[in-house]
Order: structure tokens, then C-alpha cells, then sequence
């Protein structure tokens, strides 16, 4: 496949200014598309947005993902990012990539474009592990993260298990699972006074707390505890541990 004859042939199609081998082609007045060349021209790095099209951002995001494929690209996993990435009017400070099992973009057209088409998107560090599974990264990329929309907020990764004997409210199964933000500081509070339950949660970095309630909040962490704690010192905790920062790829890596 001739990959530049094959962005040249999208609708709309037209040369991405200031960056050599990339193409911008759109669907309408609501989607945006842009794509640019892998080095070894075999691959295509493709940017969708939805809605508030920013051609200089996606020009940033293909240039960032090409000085950058082969973190983004050539490691088989499912959904990959590289830290260090910046546009001015956005806050992302990071990319990421999927793999074509992931997207499944042109899987109707042209398939044989899906299997070389890695999906690159802004997002942000706390966002993305890099250990997700294939279901994991498809959950992420299709429903979780809304990666086409460029305004969006950060979803930082999450995984939480919690049983409450009160409410009757828990997680199926005991391993955690992927959920969000919103989740873990609504069943928090809802603990307390209630001895036997429990939320455990996992960021992105695989660290993992347990919170329950024993005549007062109790926190583990590695076999230690503390308490005394307050609600809200509580969820300014949760908070704080889907921000913690361990790299994701050194920005200088070849």
C-alpha cells in the first residue's frame, strides 16, 4: 500500500502544513482527521477531533508522535504514552498511541489501512499506565478518555474494588477494575460508620490503598496504617494518589 497516495485519495483531503508526509481530510463540518508517515513509511500516526478542530494541535500531537513512534509504536502493547508533550492553550503533557485492535479506524473502507494505523491523541501522564490489557485499552479509548474531544478534562486511570454491607453497593468479583475518578470519592464517604466494608483503588503507577472504616477512617498502604484521618483529608488522599507521577517514557528516548 502506498500510504501517501492513500491520504492523498481521503475526502477533503489536503497536505498537513509544516509537517512533511502528513495529510488533513475531514468528514463533514463535525470530523477532523490528520495523519502523517511513520519513518520507515509504513505506518500511519492518525489524529481524530471532534467538533472544535485545532489543526496546529494536531500538527503538534503527529510531530511529537513521530520524534516519538518508537515508544508510541513498538512495543506490542495495546495503549501507549510519552510524557512531555505541550501546546500552547492546553494543558495535556503527554501523548499516547493505539494499537490498530484498539481503534479499529478504516475497518469498514479499508482494512488493510486499519492493521498499520496507530491511533496518536494528547492526553494527559495520570491517564495511562501502559499496562493495560487489550479490553483496558479498548475501554479507555472508546468510552473512558473521549480522546477526539480537544477541551476535555483529564480521566485519571483508576482501578477500585469496594464492598459496603450498608448500602448493599460493591464491585462484582474481587479484582479491580477500571472505573472512574467520580466513583472512588462517591463510595469513600459512604463507609464511614460502617464497619466490614472497604474501597481499595490502584493508580496508574500500580500503587494500591485500602480505606476502611474501624472507629474512624483507617488507611493502608503496604502493610502500613494510618488514622484519625477526616473525610475530607480522606479525599483529598484519593485525589492526590491518581496525580502521582512515575514517567512513562523519557522525552529523549530515539
Amino acid at each position: 500500500m502506498d500510504l501517501l497516495t492513500t491520504l492523498a485519495g481521503f475526502p477533503n483531503a489536503a497536505p498537513l502544513a509544516g509537517l512533511d508526509r502528513a495529510w488533513t481530510w475531514s468528514l463533514g463540518p463535525v470530523l477532523h482527521f490528520a495523519g502523517a508517515v511513520t519513518a520507515d513509511g509504513r505506518r500511519l500516526l492518525q489524529t481524530t477531533q471532534r467538533g472544535r478542530h485545532d489543526v496546529g494541535l494536531a500538527r503538534a500531537v503527529l510531530a511529537f508522535a513521530r520524534r516519538h513512534e518508537k515508544a508510541l509504536t513498538g512495543e506490542g502493547r495495546p495503549l501507549a504514552a510519552v510524557r512531555g508533550f505541550s501546546a500552547a492553550g492546553y494543558d495535556f503533557d503527554a501523548a499516547a498511541a493505539t494499537a490498530p485492535e484498539v481503534h479499529g479506524h478504516h475497518r469498514a473502507q479499508n482494512p488493510d489501512l486499519t492493521a498499520i494505523t496507530y491511533i496518536v491523541f494528547p492526553c494527559f501522564e495520570s491517564e495511562v499506565s501502559g499496562r493495560e490489557t487489550l479490553e483496558e485499552a479498548q475501554a479507555r479509548y472508546r468510552t473512558m478518555l473521549s480522546p477526539a474531544e480537544i477541551d476535555r478534562e483529564a480521566v485519571p486511570f483508576l482501578k477500585m474494588s469496594f464492598d459496603n454491607p450498608r448500602t448493599g453497593g460493591g464491585s462484582t468479583g474481587a479484582a479491580r477494575a477500571l472505573t472512574y475518578p467520580r466513583m472512588l470519592r462517591q463510595e469513600i464517604p459512604q463507609l464511614e460508620g460502617t464497619p466490614g466494608g472497604f474501597v481499595e483503588w490502584e493508580n496508574r503507577a500500580g500503587d494500591v490503598w485500602r480505606m476502611e472504616w474501624d472507629q474512624g477512617w483507617v488507611l493502608s498502604d503496604g502493610g502500613e496504617e494510618r488514622r484519625g484521618l477526616g473525610v475530607e483529608e480522606v479525599l483529598g488522599f484519593a485525589d492526590g494518589t491518581l496525580r502521582a507521577r512515575r514517567p512513562l517514557r523519557d522525552p529523549e528516548e530515539p
